[in-house]
């Protein structure tokens, strides 16, 4: 049933979106979609209000990372690049910025990309000396003596191994268990709270198990940046105690499609999700086997006080004729 009524409302948005898109009081509009689920509901709803709000005739270009900043640099498109993680364009981004050739158009997540160290918020609830790093050393059974690592390959392994002898977890009886996967420790996570046993260990988002699952990010102390640039090298004989800062995401736009498109533009500034709505968004995504377009369709319909602050007052208008 609600598989069915989702496909009905798809079909309802459908049908309008045709008839904006033919408009020419934006033109050709051409937008990334990343290959990971996130970026593919950004581009889902960006899309939507760009060709239901704006009359553009959007078209989507499947990319990544490193690609959509090579394209942008060799042939000056796609127009709009969005859910560009900082810290993976290496010195590309900031030299085809520095050089006028794309504008960063602002956030479009908030704060970013989360990363830490996290346990249930049931665990935190009874325990609330958990919630700091000095509260889990002091009462490591409590965590049933085990964290939860990055697999190998990730960056985030390297952070937390210097982390976890910085800190000595093993010293205070703490094992650490290397995730063999991504779907490893995600498992670990779920199986933990679905029975409401102790789970701690490192987790990201927006992702699923962060809008599935109530947890609860340790305090691991203040960020200190040059602590966390030391923990980021699998090499360094000093490692530190920071806590994760936010990774930046931010949507960029070509020069010549700013000075074209500025309303379309003062848009992709004004769009920011919330990092945490964005991971409930692919949580329901994950639970209902949807699309990022049906995805996209329940933001818009679930989210309307925050997305309906970006819009001009003539694109509100016409959006609200589409969605009451």
């Amino acid at each position: 049933m609600k598989k069915l009524s989702l496909m009905i409302a798809a079909g309802a948005f459908a049908a309008p979106m045709a008839v904006h898109a033919q408009s020419d009081e934006c033109g050709e509009v051409s937008i990334t979609e990343m290959n990971w689920a996130s970026a593919q509901v950004v581009t889902s709803v960006a899309s939507f209000i760009m060709e239901q709000g704006y009359g553009c005739e959007v078209s989507v270009v499947s990319s990544d990372t490193i690609p959509a900043i090579t394209s942008v640099a060799e042939n000056g498109e796609p127009d709009i690049v969005t859910e560009l993680w900082l810290n993976s364009t290496g010195d590309t981004y900031d030299e085809l910025r520095d050089a006028g050739k794309v504008v960063e158009a602002g956030p479009v997540l908030d704060p970013g990309g989360v990363e830490g160290w996290w346990i249930p918020t049931y665990l935190a609830e009874e325990h609330p000396e958990l919630t700091t790093i000095e509260g889990i050393l002091a009462n490591p059974e409590l965590v049933d003596s085990r964290f939860y690592n990055c697999p190998e390959g990730w960056g985030c392994r390297v952070v937390s191994d210097n982390l976890s002898t910085a800190l000595d977890l093993e010293g205070h009886g703490i094992e650490v268990f290397n995730s063999g996967s991504g779907q490893v420790l995600a498992t670990s996570m779920a199986d933990a709270v679905l029975s409401e046993e102790p789970w701690f260990g490192y987790y990201w988002g927006p992702t699923v198990p962060l809008g599935k699952y109530d947890m609860t990010k340790i305090d691991l102390g203040e960020i200190d940046d040059e602590v966390h640039a030391r923990n980021q090298n699998a090499d360094t004989d000093n490692p530190g105690v920071s806590d994760f800062p936010a990774a930046p995401i931010v949507t960029a736009v070509t020069s010549t499609f700013q000075e074209s498109n500025p309303e379309v533009f003062e848009l992709m500034q004004n769009m920011t999700f919330k990092t945490s709505d964005m991971s409930a968004v692919l949580a329901w995504k994950d639970e209902n086997n949807a699309s990022a377009d049906e995805a996209a369709v329940y933001y818009l319909t679930n989210y309307k006080d925050q997305w309906s602050g970006w819009l001009s007052d003539a694109a509100r208008e016409k959006l609200a004729s589409v969605l009451k």
